[in-house]
């Protein structure tokens, strides 16, 4: 179990990544290389303000937007969230200055657009250097498949017969894409550019990972290659640009707003080059290019077992134990996906979810992690190991003066509670199951 939560994190002190499958074009560690030294902002990597403030054993300065102020008062707790930080406090850094806690554009694009929510100080101090290893949300594929086979008897016969089902014929009947997404890794893609991007996006709603892999890779080529005024002024104080890929999250998918869901996010070529041509015009020209080389290449890492040969892998005719053996991580994707899809998911929610919140605080706790971040690029999203058993821990609200810097003003008698909050308080459960019924009195 640990080997699998390791190989969901990114070691951003590590000179070079695991290889990945055989028969890439290019291995994990050329594609870093290539990202770290071959782009206008790739330095920041490694060398961004939130990796040196966790590497520096000083305190750490984090914001967390809340809605949930008086509840939080009442009960004097905080509790974690499921998403691409698994079961952590979702947070934004704070950088200490003369006159206030400046906060990262992160936290900024925050303040600005969850107006009507109230905002947290919280000050994590562990005395010593933490580890910059952040969770790669997109490699956690083969923990929930572990996971999903841990706790499958809680479904019933008929939930996991479909759900098995489901998955398997999703990938069958995307399998030509697939096949070809392997055979790119490899080197060998002969279609034009722009009709790749439009397979892509076609088998996005086959394949609801996909849609997450191609947000990222368009996240990765704005925030590493943007040169725009913006992105210089972010990374003169250590940051990445986080603004570029909400742009184009919420012009891209009409829906975003009510619920961040990336398995929706399938722009089409001509739709995406006149999409990043409104972002920053001088990206878009290269844009297809990136796509093509970069995402099936993410694909091979993220989807197969690096025991597997990319040249020799088909997903034609495959079935559900086949490509536990062969692409493990895909068909937890696939699983995942399926089951937030059932009726009954707010009553399966804490069962594999929190399952895996415990999971991580166990690896983050050996690993002396207090505070993962978003490890597919430590681009500002961070959060707080509510588990984490050392050092010490303060949490205040918090004014925004008219520089937009933060002040706090009282401190909160509150406990830090390693569960995740009921799925009716998140985004996904106000927007998928609006009428669950509330769990009856005892």
């Amino acid at each position: 179990m640990r080997a699998e939560w390791d190989d969901a994190h990114t070691d951003y002190a590590a000179p070079a990544r695991p290889p990945g499958p055989a028969s890439l074009s290019e291995t994990p560690t050329q594609w870093r290389e290539q990202l770290e030294h071959g782009t206008p902002n790739g330095w920041l990597l490694r060398g961004n303000t939130m990796l040196k403030t966790l590497a520096s054993g000083r305190p750490i300065h984090l914001m967390h937007t809340t809605a949930a102020l008086d509840a939080i008062r009442a009960s004097g707790q905080l509790y974690a969230a499921a998403g691409c930080l698994v079961g952590s406090l979702y947070c934004a850094p704070l950088s200490p200055e003369p006159a206030g806690l400046r906060p990262h554009n992160m936290g900024a694009y925050l303040l600005e657009t969850k107006q009507n929510r109230d905002v947290l100080v919280i000050e994590i101090s562990t005395g010593a250097a933490v580890p910059v290893k952040g969770i790669d949300y997109l490699r956690l594929g083969r923990i929930h498949l572990r996971t999903y086979e841990e706790h499958r008897d809680c479904l019933t016969g008929a939930e996991d017969a479909r759900l098995r089902k489901a998955a398997v014929e999703r990938v069958r009947a995307a399998s030509g894409f697939l096949d070809t997404l392997l055979a790119a890794a490899c080197g060998s893609s002969p279609c034009p550019d722009a009709v790749f991007v439009d397979r892509l996006a076609a088998t996005v709603p086959l394949v609801p990972f996909l849609g997450y892999l191609y947000f990222e890779v368009l996240s990765e080529y704005l925030m590493l290659h943007s040169i725009s005024p913006q992105t210089k002024a972010y990374a003169e104080a250590g940051e990445m640009n986080n603004r570029l890929y909400k742009q184009l999250a919420f012009a891209a998918v009409e829906s975003m707003h009510r619920l961040f869901d990336l398995a929706l996010f399938a722009p089409g070529h001509d739709r995406l080059v006149d999409l990043i041509g409104e972002i920053e015009p001088a990206l878009a020209p290269g844009l297809a290019s990136y796509v093509h080389r970069r995402l099936p290449h993410l694909f091979a890492c993220t989807a197969l077992d690096a025991s597997q040969d990319a040249a020799a892998v088909s997903f034609k005719d495959a079935d559900f134990l086949t490509l536990a053996r062969i692409a493990p991580y895909l068909l937890g994707q696939m699983v995942f996906r399926e089951m937030r899809t059932e009726p009954r998911y707010p009553r399966l929610f804490p069962v594999f979810e929190q399952a895996k919140a415990l999971q991580a605080y166990a690896y983050w706790n050996r690993e002396g992690i207090p505070t993962p971040f978003n490890g597919f690029l430590p681009k500002g999203e961070i959060g707080v190991n509510l588990a984490y058993p050392h050092g010490s821990y303060a949490v205040w609200t918090a004014e925004v003066c008219e520089r937009g810097l933060l002040h706090p003003v009282d401190q909160l008698d509150v406990t830090f509670i390693p569960r995740l909050t009921d799925l009716r308080a998140t985004a996904l459960g106000k927007a998928a199951f609006p009428t669950t019924p509330e769990p009856a009195a005892h």
